[in-house]
Formats: structure tokens, C-alpha cells, sequence
């Protein structure tokens, strides 16, 4: 066992994220308690790595949430929970640093019934909190549990419940009762008609109640003394799904287009997604798999029916963190890593080439900030190069381009965090020596007004005559909608075979708007006419024409930048919430909400990005050091 605090927790392995006390990467391992076997993904809380938490979940069956007894529900836990929902994924939580100064489970159990749309359902409460902290109340069997401190939480006992906190434990086991009954009808009926209820059906009514998302069983302990850690692994095994309890997983057939399904089980075709890449020095490259259904064996021919290609498993290994085991084969429900797969990438299915079948792929965020990063001398460029693109095939939320008019290349992140570790991870890793930019906002650009225009291409080229006549109109979307192509064409005006080379040359240039050049967003173009001559109307001809004739519309429609905006969360003491909020407004921010609890107060704000560089230290400074933020991009829009 080791510490975050001391930079010694086994699953925060690099070096960033021991010199931070943070988790940057999800990192893997497997245990087992009970005759079950359990496979741990640990995911980062901090949003900029927000990657990370959507492809854990999307191969995860189950979650454990961990709530500060002392912050309670903080705007970090609310991202990935509803993360978490997204995906259905069943969840138990547990409320870690009961023997903290300020510690309240039944404020945080509070905070979880306020902020989600699920009911907390307690199965433990704490016995004494702050320095009081003994152990936990097992309201399920009726028991005390304390652990024994000279085995580092080792060793427990159970004990009997003594008489002067029992008339609050009949109080929160009847609270218990009550919301199984609500969700249950059989246990409703017993509990009406007063029948004394066993244990075992508590546990599969609480089981039963998790996996269909009505309840997520609330658990607590302090995690630094190992106090609640044996508890919560049973947990995982009554209450969160084995892969056999997950509903069969949903493809299509690639060849036919037909949809498909996989169960759990070793005897069916194979079916696996790529949810992780780790590029290791040298040339190899690790993927995470989570195999659905079938086996692989090492040495074996796997299918990757995304990009339709055949690849060689040349190892298997069982992770642990950043320690591996070498294993032979894998089944069903397993998580592992594989050596071999050299074209696949996150997001990809692993399958039988006899019996094809493609998952449903990844969703990837779009970066919002951008800066630019040059080799300090000529002879680093080469490994500038490697480092980018090992990197962005670790992490697809990492985009590089490369700007001919300024010479530079991009790079586009999640955050200021995001950034400052990949610039770190290049200088230590990679070696590659960097200089760079100062941050820089990634804008997009939208139209205000409905124009129709016309554009008309007549050319000579070498020798052949090359024309194209397209009419098209251009209206304003909501925000987030995107770019939408309707064709209202008759073939008769142009015929249907140069349909796809006007949509081309639409799409190309929304791209690069007339602003700034930055792409157009929330546009809807319509195809409404043209005209065609026989002999000279070529594919190159509509696509230029589709092309100038979008970017005059975009001219005519009163165009504007969007700029991104963030939603910001900040915890502040009560007394400096008139500095914060003058701050923000100060940034053009607008208040969304201020929430007051006890002695410090919750402020919800949106604020453009570019009024955030450096806030971390602005609100450091105006709160003595004792406020904390959080940020996430929230949407593009005109200020």
C-alpha cells in the first residue's frame, strides 16, 4: 500500500501525477475478494481529463463514487456522475474522511438526494465522525464494525450494537425499509404486514434495486486508515453487476449492416473495444482491451472490424498499475492489455473475422484551448514529431495542426492542466525540448441572418473547360446544432452524380469562415438550384462554385466570432463571496447562481475562456488561498 500525499498510492505511478497528489491517467488492476474476481479501473476527477472517466465508463459494469465527508458533493463528482448515468452504469458510493474536521455524512447523503436524480440509499452510518470516528453501524445484520488500528485496518471485529445509539440505528434501518419498499413490492408487502425480513433478501432486493438504477447504496469510512475498505469490496460483489447481470452488448454486423448482440460468455465469437492506447519507450504500444465475449489467446489472429484489418496478438498481459503479469489467454468480462495491435486505436472493436461485429465507438470531446509549441533547435524537431503523434493516439482529445501563415504548430487541449502535463510529459518522456506560446482560445465562427447566394465557376484548365452554377441558402441554427446540408436540388437541373462534389465543397469551406478563419458553426445550408451544361459541367467545377458560393453567403449574413464559455463552479468561504462574484463580473462573467451552505457558498458562473488564464491565482489571492474552482466548457456563443 502506499500514499497519494506521499506521492506512494500504487495507481498514481507517473511522475506528474506523484509530484501533484492528483490522478491524471485511469489506471488499471485486478483483485480478488471472495472468489470473485474484480477488475479496478482508476479514473482522474479533474475535468480536464475528462477522457479519461468516458472511456472507463464505457467499458465499466459498475462504479464506486467517492464523496469528501468534509466537501460533500463537489462540482467535479456532479460531471462524472451524470457521465456515469449516461452510460447506465450502477453505482455505490462511498463517503471517505469521516474522521476529518468537519466531517457530516448526513449532510453529503443530503447533497446527493439535491443534486441527483437518484436515491442515496444508506446502508451504513458512521459511528461517531471527526476525531470520534470509530467504525460503521451495518444496518443490513445489525452490527458495529471497528477495525483494528495496529493492523493498518487489516483485522475487524463485529460487535453488538450498544444501548445508547440504538434507538438511532432502528431510525435509519426503518429510513432503509422504507425506501426498499417503495421500489419493491415484496417488500413492501412483508414490511406492511410487519414480517420480520432476512437478511439474504434484503441484500438481493438492494441488488436488484442497483442494477435497475433506483437506488445506489451509500457506504462510509476513512480510506487512510482502512477503515470501511473490506465493507465496500463486499458491496462490489452483492450489490454492483457481475458481466453476466449486464444486458448483452449491441453491434452491427459490418458486412450486412444488420444489428447483433454479444452475451457474456467465453463460448461466443469474440467481441472486445480498444478503450485505452499507452505508448511505451521505444516503438511498442500497449491497448486496453474489455473483452465482451470469446477469448484471445496470445499468439493468435484477431480482427479489428473498424478499419477492417487483420492483427497478431503477440502478448497478453494482466496490469496492475504500470506492473504487468503475462498471461496466455482471456475470456469474457475481462480488462487487459495487449502487445501486438499496431493500427488500433481508442475507440476500435476487436472481433472474430468470421463472425464480424462493430460496437458502438467512443464520443470524443472537442479541445477548447490551444497553444503553440516549437522545438528549440532543429535537431529536436524530429522528436517533437514522434512525441505529438504518440501522444494524440494516447489521447484522442489532443489535436495538432499546423498553420502556414504563422509557421507554428498547434496544440489543442482540455485545459490550462491538460496542456501543462502533455508539455511535461514531452520534455521527460519523449526528450524532446520544447518552447511555448502563450495559450490561445480555439474561436468558431456563425452567421446571424438568412442570405441565398449564387457562385459560378467558367475556366479554362489545361485544356478542358470546367463549369459549375450552384444557388444555395444559408440560415442561422440554435447554438450546438452544427452544420447541416439539406439538398433541395432537382436532378433535372443538376444531375445527381455532382451532388457529393457540392457537398464537399460546402463542407471544405466551412472549415474556414470569413471572419478569422475559423470553422462555421450552426448554419444550415440549403442546395436550392444551379444550372448544368452538357460537356463542361465537371465535378471540380461544382465544388469550387459550391465553395465561393458559401463563402459569399457567410459574408452577406453579418458574421461574428463565437467564443467558447465556461461553466464555473467555485467554493468560496461565505465572507469572500461580494470578491468573487465583483471578480467575475469584472471577466464578463454571468452569476448562474449563488448557493449558500453554512459558512461557505457554492457560485455557479459562466465566463468566457479567455477571462480565465491565470484565474487560479487572481482567486487565490483574493481569498487568502481558501476558495477552489472548477471548469468545464459549456458552449460556444456570441458575447
Amino acid at each position: 500500500m502506499g500514499e497519494v500525499h506521499n506521492g506512494e498510492a500504487v495507481m498514481d505511478w507517473m511522475p506528474q501525477e506523484q509530484e501533484r497528489g492528483i490522478t491524471i491517467t485511469s489506471a488499471v488492476t485486478t483483485c480478488n475478494w471472495e472468489n470473485h474476481e474484480i477488475h479496478i479501473i482508476d479514473t482522474p476527477g479533474h475535468v480536464d481529463f475528462t477522457i479519461e472517466v468516458e472511456r472507463s465508463l464505457r467499458v465499466l459494469d459498475g462504479a464506486v463514487v467517492v464523496f469528501c465527508a468534509v466537501g460533500g458533493v463537489e462540482p467535479q463528482s456532479e460531471t462524472v456522475w451524470y457521465q456515469a448515468d449516461k452510460y447506465g452504469v450502477p453505482k455505490v458510493a462511498f463517503i471517505n474522511k469521516m474522521d476529518r474536521v468537519g466531517a457530516d455524512f448526513f449532510r453529503t447523503i443530503k447533497m446527493m438526494k439535491e443534486r441527483f436524480n437518484s436515491i442515496p440509499l444508506a446502508v451504513q452510518i458512521p459511528l461517531g465522525q471527526e476525531e470520534q470516528f470509530k467504525g460503521v453501524v451495518d444496518l443490513i445484520r445489525e452490527k458495529i464494525v471497528t477495525w483494528d488500528d495496529r493492523t493498518q485496518g487489516l483485522h475487524y471485529d463485529l460487535s453488538d450494537i450498544p444501548s445508547d445509539i440504538l434507538p438511532l440505528v432502528r431510525e435509519h434501518r426503518e429510513k432503509l425499509m422504507e425506501t426498499l419498499a417503495e421500489v419493491d413490492d415484496c417488500i413492501a408487502d412483508k414490511y406492511l404486514e410487519g414480517v420480520d425480513i432476512p437478511e439474504d433478501e434484503i441484500i438481493n432486493t438492494i441488488r436488484k434495486a442497483t442494477l435497475s438504477l433506483k437506488v445506489v447504496p451509500v457506504m462510509c469510512g476513512a480510506a487512510l486508515r482502512n477503515k470501511g475498505i473490506q465493507p465496500i469490496l463486499d458491496a462490489i460483489v452483492r450489490f454492483l453487476p457481475s458481466p453476466e447481470d449486464v444486458s448483452p452488448i449491441r453491434g452491427i454486423n459490418p458486412l450486412t449492416g444488420e444489428e447483433g448482440t454479444r452475451h457474456s460468455s467465453n463460448k461466443e465469437p469474440l467481441a472486445a473495444l480498444a478503450f485505452k492506447i499507452m505508448q511505451e519507450e521505444g516503438s511498442r504500444k500497449l491497448t486496453y482491451l474489455r473483452i465482451y465475449s470469446g477469448e484471445i489467446h496470445t499468439g493468435g489472429d484477431v480482427y479489428n472490424a473498424s478499419i477492417g484489418k487483420r492483427e497478431k496478438v503477440a502478448r497478453l498481459l494482466k496490469m496492475h498499475a504500470n506492473k504487468r503479469e503475462r498471461i496466455e489467454q482471456c475470456g469474457a468480462g475481462e480488462i487487459v492489455a495487449v502487445i501486438g495491435l499496431k493500427d488500433t486505436t481508442t475507440g476500435d472493436t476487436i472481433c472474430n473475422e468470421s463472425h464480424p461485429i462493430l460496437l458502438e465507438p467512443i464520443e470524443f470531446y472537442e479541445p477548447v484551448i490551444s497553444q503553440a509549441v516549437e522545438a528549440r533547435t532543429p535537431a529536436d524537431q524530429e522528436r517533437l514529431s514522434i512525441a505529438l503523434s504518440k501522444l494524440m493516439e494516447e489521447d484522442p482529445t489532443i489535436k495538432v495542426k499546423y498553420e502556414e501563415q504563422t509557421a507554428q504548430t498547434i496544440v489543442s487541449g482540455m485545459g490550462e492542466l491538460h496542456l501543462e502535463i502533455l508539455f511535461d510529459r514531452m520534455t521527460r518522456e519523449f526528450n524532446a525540448p520544447i518552447n511555448i506560446g502563450r495559450p490561445r482560445v480555439v474561436y468558431r465562427e456563425a452567421i446571424q441572418k438568412k442570405v441565398e447566394v449564387e457562385g459560378r465557376f467558367e475556366k479554362e484548365l489545361g485544356e478542358k473547360r470546367h463549369f459549375g452554377h450552384v444557388c444555395l441558402s444559408l440560415e442561422p441554427l440554435e447554438r450546438g446544432r452544427g452544420i447541416e446540408i439539406v439538398k433541395q436540388i432537382d436532378a433535372h437541373l443538376i444531375p445527381e452524380e455532382f451532388h457529393a462534389a457540392i457537398e464537399e465543397g460546402i463542407l471544405e469551406s466551412t472549415q474556414m469562415g470569413v471572419v478569422e478563419g475559423y470553422p462555421v458553426v450552426d448554419c444550415r445550408i440549403s442546395v436550392i438550384g444551379g444550372s448544368f451544361r452538357e460537356g463542361e459541367s465537371t465535378t471540380l467545377g461544382y465544388k469550387i462554385a459550391a465553395s465561393s458560393a458559401f463563402r459569399e453567403g457567410c459574408r452577406e449574413a453579418y458574421p461574428v466570432l463565437l467564443e467558447p464559455i465556461m461553466m464555473v463552479n467555485i467554493i468560496t468561504p461565505a465572507v469572500f463571496t461580494g470578491e468573487v462574484i465583483g471578480d467575475l463580473n469584472a471577466r464578463k462573467g454571468e452569476v448562474q447562481s449563488i448557493t449558500p451552505k453554512g459558512t461557505i457558498s457554492e457560485i455557479r458562473a459562466k465566463v468566457p475562456l479567455k477571462a480565465m488564464f491565470g484565474y487560479s491565482t487572481d482567486l487565490r489571492s483574493a481569498t487568502q488561498g481558501r476558495a477552489v474552482f472548477t471548469m468545464h466548457f459549456s458552449e460556444y456563443d456570441h458575447r
